[in-house]
């Protein structure tokens, strides 16, 4: 504060831009406690000197220039701590000065009462446990001078000025309002202040909620959400063995030899529409998606405790996929084709990486999977056996082939056609 021009600490009541919202309110509430103070004291001067009896105006001058003083020391050392206290004391013990220069409670109108801003601005400048101190500074004050106007009132009325009933009423009741005043509108400040605060958390509550979703929802198109759920309240190793997961595994054909003639834009924007039609029907069908590698996509079912037949949900979604690139040709413009292969069995999954991380599976079934898909045939579907005799009952397939998958040798797999066609009333199935 000390480096900070003395206007621009004028202009801003000595607020600092690294003040929090409490010290900020308290800054203000002091300036303008200091204003209300010395507006409504030379007012009160200048009545009194044109109503009133001629008397020494020492003592409210002073107090004058001390508050200025006190507040232009302030804007100038940033010393908040020492400009409140001294503040609060001036407006304590001025008011009793002023009184007991003039005379007693009667002829001065009670204007000790001025000293009440004191506690009622500890409270708001310091809390409500050091206010006590200062409230019971007061009523000591007031208590002193009650007593020195019981025990010497001979004595002061016959020094005291002489000072009409009228005179003395009104400015009793100067008093009395100008006090109320600024008590009020200290306090009607302070909660309107505390209300703009308020509003303002509230606002950045609101923002952080918006990006604490948005987060959540970056985070749920990563991660499966109770993998995301544990992720955020573990800080684990996260690794799972699932004795039962279908596998699928969507590859495009001959995308290395297409994507050459593409320019990166137009290659992003065929890979974009496939896979983001292929991520909703995944989503329509209950089924997760774990990753994109390349050109490849890859699917599992069985991983969230699913309650319906999810092997039966991923060949359905295989088959929609597969007819969706068949038929719309807004999302395949370049009429590419896929091979589509899909693996049941036992996997590992987990999270790999603190950072970029992401969620993963292995294992015999997701390498059965990936070399069926990659040994297909193009716009095919093939299964293993596994998968085959779950569907067996529900969907038509060809013959078994074998195909030489590597690190497996030959392996059966079945081309799945799509959903066998219901049967006429009792007509047994074939």
């Amino acid at each position: 504060m000390s480096q900070q021009p003395f206007l621009v600490a004028l202009r801003t009541g000595g607020v600092l831009p690294e003040d929090d919202a409490e010290t900020r309110l308290k800054k203000s509430l002091l300036v303008f406690a200091t204003g209300l103070v010395c507006a409504g004291s030379m007012l009160w001067l200048f009545l009194y000197g044109q109503m009133g009896p001629q008397f020494s105006a020492n003592a409210p001058f002073v107090f004058q220039l001390l508050l200025v003083g006190n507040l232009l020391y302030y804007f100038r050392s940033g010393n908040f701590d020492l400009f409140r206290y001294s503040q609060l004391a001036l407006f304590l013990f001025a008011p009793f000065a002023v009184q007991w220069s003039i005379g007693n409670f009667i002829t001065a109108s009670g204007t000790s009462l001025w000293g009440l801003l004191a506690p009622i601005g500890a409270v708001l400048f310091f809390g409500a446990r050091e206010s006590l101190a200062w409230f019971f500074a007061y009523i000591f004050l007031t208590a002193l001078s009650g007593f020195f106007d019981y025990f010497l009132a001979d004595s002061l009325v016959s020094s005291a000025p002489n000072i009409s009933i009228r005179t003395s009423v009104f400015f009793f009741a100067l008093n009395f309002a100008a006090i109320s005043s600024i008590v009020y509108l200290l306090l009607r400040y302070a909660v309107q202040e505390k209300a703009k605060t308020q509003a303002s958390l509230e606002e950045t509550h609101r923002l952080l909620q918006d990006e604490q979703g948005r987060s959540e929802r970056l985070l749920l198109n990563i991660l499966p959400g109770p993998i995301a759920e544990r992720l955020k309240h573990d800080n684990q190793a996260i690794a799972d063995g699932f004795a039962d997961v279908t596998i699928m595994f969507v590859d495009i054909v001959n995308f290395t030899r297409i994507a050459e003639g593409l320019t990166p834009q137009q290659v992003f924007s065929m890979l974009n529409r496939i896979f983001s039609s292929f991520d909703e029907l995944a989503e329509q069908y209950g089924m997760e998606k774990i990753k994109t590698i390349g050109d490849a996509y890859m699917v599992a079912g069985g991983l969230n405790n699913e309650q319906t037949n999810y092997t039966r949900s991923i060949a359905e979604l295989a088959i929609a996929m597969r007819d969706l690139l068949h038929r719309d040709f807004t999302v395949n413009d370049m009429h590419l084709d896929v091979r589509i292969g899909i693996g049941t069995g036992p996997v590992v999954a987990g999270v790999v990486g603190k950072k970029k991380f992401i969620y993963d599976l292995w294992g015999d079934t997701v390498n059965i999977a990936s070399r069926i898909t990659s040994e297909g045939t193009p716009g095919m579907i093939h299964v293993d056996a596994t998968t085959y005799l779950r569907l067996a009952q529900h969907f038509s397939f060809d013959e078994p082939q074998a195909l030489h998958l590597k690190g497996k040798g030959n392996t059966l797999v079945y081309r799945l056609n799509g959903l066998r066609e219901p049967q006429p009333s009792g007509k047994p199935t074939a």
